[in-house]
C-alpha cells in the first residue's frame, strides 16, 4: 500500500470523510513528501518520511508542544509501519511569503516588523519553558547541539560550498580554526531548546496568529542559534538596523523569565550568527551546486550579503585567521559572483482550477486575495448528453464537442485578455500569486476544459510558473505545467 492510500484511509479515519483529494505539495528542501488531504468539508496535511527516527523526533516534540499550548499543528494520526502521520492543515501562508507579498522594492514593511516582534514573542516559550520537562532524548539527529554538531555545519560548509565554488584554502588550518571556534561557541550556556531551523518558511500564519513547524531537527542548546536564524535568514534580507531592533525586543522578552547578561549575549550572538550562515551556505552549496537545483543558489548573493557585513562590523574574541581570510575569498569569489543580482528575482506562481459551484469556490491558501473567478456555467454542458458523462474536459470527444461552440471561444478569448493584462501586471510589480478558478456544476466538463486551455496560453508567457488543479477529479493531482 502506497503512502497516498495509507493516507487516505488515515484521513477518512479521523474525519468520517472520504478524501476527494490528495495533493503532493512542492517539494521543499528535505527528503519528507507532504500532502493535502481534501474532503467534503474538512482538510488535513499528509506527510510521509522514510525516516523513522526523525518521525519519532518530530511527533514527540508536537506532543509536547501542544501539551504546553504552543502553536504547532494538531497531529490527527500517524501509522509508524506505514511511515506516514496526519497533521493539521495550517494553509499555505508562511512568514516568509507574508513578507514578499508586503514589501516594495528593499522598504521592510512596519506590519513585517510587528509580525517578527510576534514571532519573537513566542520563541523563548519553546526555548526556556518547554524545555524544562522535554525528553532530549528522542531528539535526531543529537540530542544537542554540541562539538561533533557545529563540525558537521562547518565540514558540510567546506565540502559542499568551498570545495564547490572553487574557493582555496588549507585544510589543516581551517580545521584548527574550526576546533577555536567551536570552543568559543561552547562556552555559552546551553541547556534551552534549540528549534534548529528557526526561519521564515517555518513560519505559518493562520488564522492570525504564527504557528511552527519543521522543528524535527531540534534539540539542547544555546538560545542565540534560533534568533540567529531567524534574522539572517538570507532570502528574508532583513535590514541591518531591523536586525538590531529585533535582537533588542528578543532581549527585553528572554529577561522577563530568565536573567541574561545582555553585553555576553550580543557578544556570543555573532558566533552563533556566523556558524547558522556557513550552515545555511552548506545546504545552499549541496542543494544548489551538487543537486542542480537552481534556486537555492539565489539565495548565495543574500548570505555574502551577511558574511561582508559581519566581517566588517564584528570583532570575535578570539583569533580565527585562516577562516576569516577563507571568507574574505569567498565574498570576493569571480566563481560567486555571477549569482550576484542588485534586485530580489521574483517569479509569479498562476495557480489554474477547475471546480464545482456544488462544493465552493477554492480557498485562496497563499494569503494573497483577489485573481479572478469565471463561471462557465453559461456555456453549452456536454454533461447533458449521456455520451459524455462518464469523461472529462480532458477527453478529446469533449474538447471537440466544445471546440464547435463559437461561445466558449468568444469566452475563453475574454479570458486571456484580462488574465494576459494581469499577469503583465503583477510581474511588473514583482507579486508571486494569482490565482484563476473555473466553475462549472459538476466541476467535470467545462470548466476542466477552459482550465487546460487557460494553462496552456499561459505556458507560452515567460517568467511564470503555472500550477493547474482540477479540484473534483480526485485521480488528478495538482500539477506544475510549467
Amino acid at each position: 500500500m502506497n503512502s497516498e492510500k495509507r493516507l487516505a484511509e488515515m484521513f477518512k479515519e479521523w474525519s468520517g470523510e472520504e478524501a476527494l483529494t490528495v495533493t503532493p505539495l512542492p517539494p521543499s528542501g528535505s527528503s519528507r513528501t507532504y500532502y493535502r488531504l481534501f474532503g467534503k468539508s474538512n482538510t488535513s496535511i499528509g506527510a510521509h518520511n522514510s525516516d523513522k527516527r526523525e518521525n519519532i523526533a518530530f511527533l514527540t516534540l508536537c506532543r509536547h508542544f501542544l501539551s504546553k499550548g504552543l502553536r504547532v499543528p494538531k497531529v490527527y494520526a500517524e501509522d509508524s509501519g506505514k511511515d506516514v502521520y496526519l497533521l493539521q492543515d495550517l494553509g499555505d501562508t508562511t512568514l516568509f511569503s507574508f513578507l514578499t507579498s508586503k514589501r516594495n522594492g528593499g522598504e521592510f514593511p512596519s506590519e513585517a516588523i510587528l509580525l517578527y516582534k510576534k514571532v519573537i514573542e513566542q520563541l523563548p516559550q519553546f526555548q526556556v519553558n518547554a524545555a524544562k520537562d522535554l525528553d532530549f532524548s528522542v531528539c535526531y539527529p543529537r540530542s544537542r547541539f554540541d562539538r561533533q554538531s557545529m563540525m558537521w555545519d562547518l565540514n558540510y560548509f567546506k565540502y559542499y560550498f568551498l570545495k564547490l565554488a572553487k574557493v582555496p584554502f588549507d585544510e589543516q588550518h581551517l580545521e584548527d580554526d574550526f576546533q577555536l571556534f567551536c570552543d568559543y561557541l561552547l562556552r555559552a550556556e546551553s541547556e534551552y531548546f534549540l528549534y534548529r531551523d528557526f526561519q521564515s518558511r517555518n513560519v505559518m500564519l493562520y488564522e492570525g496568529e504564527p504557528y511552527f513547524i519543521d522543528f524535527q531537527g531540534g534539540r539542547k542548546g544555546a538560545l542565540h542559534y534560533d534568533l540567529a536564524s531567524l534574522l539572517y535568514d538570507a532570502k528574508a534580507d532583513i535590514p541591518q538596523q531591523v536586525r538590531e531592533e529585533l535582537l533588542k525586543h528578543y532581549i527585553e522578552v528572554v529577561k522577563r523569565i530568565i536573567p541574561i547578561n545582555e553585553k555576553e549575549f550580543t557578544e556570543h550572538y555573532f558566533g552563533f550568527v556566523l556558524i547558522r550562515i556557513l550552515q545555511a551556505m552548506g545546504a545552499y552549496g549541496y542543494r544548489g551546486f551538487y543537486e542542480r537545483k537552481e534556486h537555492f543558489l539565489k539565495s548565495i548573493p543574500y548570505a555574502l550579503k551577511n558574511l561582508d557585513w559581519i566581517l566588517n562590523n564584528v570583532n570575535f574574541p578570539v583569533k580565527l585567521p585562516t577562516l576569516l581570510s577563507v571568507l574574505e575569498r569567498t565574498i570576493n569569489s569571480e566563481e560567486l559572483k555571477k549569482y550576484a543580482s542588485t534586485k530580489q528575482v521574483y517569479t509569479l506562481t498562476v495557480t489554474v482550477n477547475s471546480f464545482s459551484y456544488r462544493k465552493g469556490i477554492p480557498e485562496d491558501k497563499t494569503g494573497n486575495g483577489g485573481g479572478f473567478v469565471f463561471d462557465c456555467r453559461g456555456l453549452h454542458n456536454p454533461g447533458r448528453y449521456d455520451q459524455f458523462k462518464s469523461f472529462t474536459g480532458k477527453d478529446q470527444n469533449v474538447i471537440e464537442f466544445l471546440e464547435k461552440e463559437t461561445d466558449v471561444e468568444q469566452f475563453l478569448n475574454a479570458v486571456y485578455s484580462l488574465v494576459d493584462r494581469t499577469v503583465k501586471n503583477y510581474k511588473e510589480r514583482s507579486f508571486t500569486d494569482l490565482m484563476v478558478s473555473f466553475g462549472c456544476t459538476g466541476g467535470q466538463h467545462r470548466s476542466v476544459y477552459c482550465a487546460e486551455k487557460l494553462a496552456d496560453h499561459l505556458s507560452k508567457t515567460t517568467d511564470i510558473k503555472i500550477i493547474l488543479n482540477h479540484r473534483e477529479l480526485s485521480l488528478d493531482s495538482a500539477r506544475d505545467v510549467k
